[in-house]
């Protein structure tokens, strides 16, 4: 005996698909949630042509199950990878050699330096822009093979106008994404012309900091992209772990509550960040007088739950993050727990980060807890 289905995906809100999308069958006694599948050999099938899984590399049920909720949360059809990177380079690994490619002055220093290292073994011409410029990223695009976009930017918060530069893009050069700022939950850029979409699935997504992912996600129609993604996969070996797309799996369920409590915490901390002495700059959409406020307030369902603070320089901006109690000092993002980090610490930031730059990962302690600490930090700068 099976229930009544539920109502068809499409007519589903996110917060509800993010619930029910990666759901065994409903039959009696089975498990509401996907299992986790360890496999790394499967039974044959004479037929390869039936679908089979082959072998471990390939597929897995519980990959799969995640991959269905990404899919269906982003409209399209998703891949998850070992790690964010892992899927980045997926998406490089499609890239001739003397190609173009061009590429936020202010992005994720992982995905810069490997661009910088194919461009040096491949000679691909290397073409960075204010992605929050639209003219001059559309300039830049004219003959080149791919356009890599991330919105907001790691870590200055610069929003770009998806909408724009995915329609004067469409059929023209290949628009990628990096969508793990905002979320599927506050923009879709499949839905305004990209081609690619990735994520950090480590981040948001799994939410609690205990699961190393990544994840592509393209068009359904697009099935030539998705095969040549799916090959590069295969090849490269760069699969997830099954108890991790299970956990990312299980962080997926509450990711609507979470957003939502850590935009709501963020909106009230920036507010009071900007109004304390100590903080030369906010960068967090969310404020009336940031230059990303009216493009994201237009093209986004929220303003997300990042804030970067620039402080007077790195001492004082070390001198800050030390000081916090709650807040934890770490370089990811995206958990339940509220981080924090002076970006430049790492030797491969780019350069045109700001010495003193903080990012914030706000997370979904009470908020007022959250700026006690952020408070008494500040104030016991020199």
């Amino acid at each position: 005996m099976t229930s009544e289905p539920v109502q068809p995906a499409e007519r589903l809100r996110p917060e509800t698909l993010a619930v029910t999308v990666g759901r065994p069958a409903r039959v009696v006694d089975a498990p509401l949630n996907t299992p986790v599948t360890f496999a790394a050999t499967y039974v044959g099938d004479h037929d390869t042509t039936s679908g089979s899984l082959g072998y471990g590399r390939y597929g897995n049920p519980t990959w799969q199950a995640l991959e269905d909720g990404i899919g269906a949360l982003e409209g399209g059809r998703a891949l998850t990878f070992s790690s964010g990177m892992a899927a980045a380079h997926a998406v490089l690994d499609l890239l001739a050699p003397g190609s173009t490619v061009v590429l936020p002055y202010n992005c994720y220093l992982g995905v810069a330096a490997s661009v910088d290292v194919r461009a040096a073994k491949d000679g691909w011409t290397v073409r960075k822009v204010d992605v929050a410029d639209t003219d001059a990223v559309l300039a830049a695009a004219e003959g080149a093979d791919l356009v890599w976009v991330e919105s907001p930017t790691n870590p200055t918060i610069e929003v770009a106008d998806l909408p724009a530069i995915g329609a004067a893009l469409a059929g023209k050069v290949r628009l990628v994404v990096d969508n793990t700022f905002a979320t599927p939950l506050l923009q879709q850029p499949l839905a305004v012309g990209a081609d690619i979409v990735l994520h950090a699935v480590t981040k948001f997504i799994a939410g609690h900091s205990d699961a190393l992912l990544g994840a592509l996600v393209v068009r359904e129609s697009d099935t030539e992209l998705f095969a040549q993604l799916d090959a590069v996969r295969r090849s490269r070996g760069a699969t997830p772990g099954t108890m991790e797309a299970y956990l990312a799996l299980r962080g997926l369920r509450t990711l609507p509550l979470r957003l939502e409590r850590a935009q709501a915490n963020a909106q009230v901390l920036a507010e009071r960040l900007a109004a304390h002495p100590a903080v030369l700059r906010v960068r967090f959409p969310g404020l009336p007088d940031d230059p990303g406020h009216a493009r994201a307030a237009r093209t986004m369902a929220g303003f997300g739950s990042l804030i970067s603070v620039d402080l007077a320089d790195a001492a004082t901006a070390d001198a800050f993050v030390d000081a916090t109690r709650l807040w934890v000092f770490a370089t990811s993002l995206g958990g339940v727990e509220s981080s924090l980090e002076r970006r430049r610490r790492w030797a491969g930031e780019l350069p045109s980060v700001p010495e003193g730059l903080v990012r914030l990962s706000v997370g979904v302690e009470h908020v007022e807890d959250l700026w006690s600490d952020l408070a008494q930090a500040l104030n016991s700068l020199p």
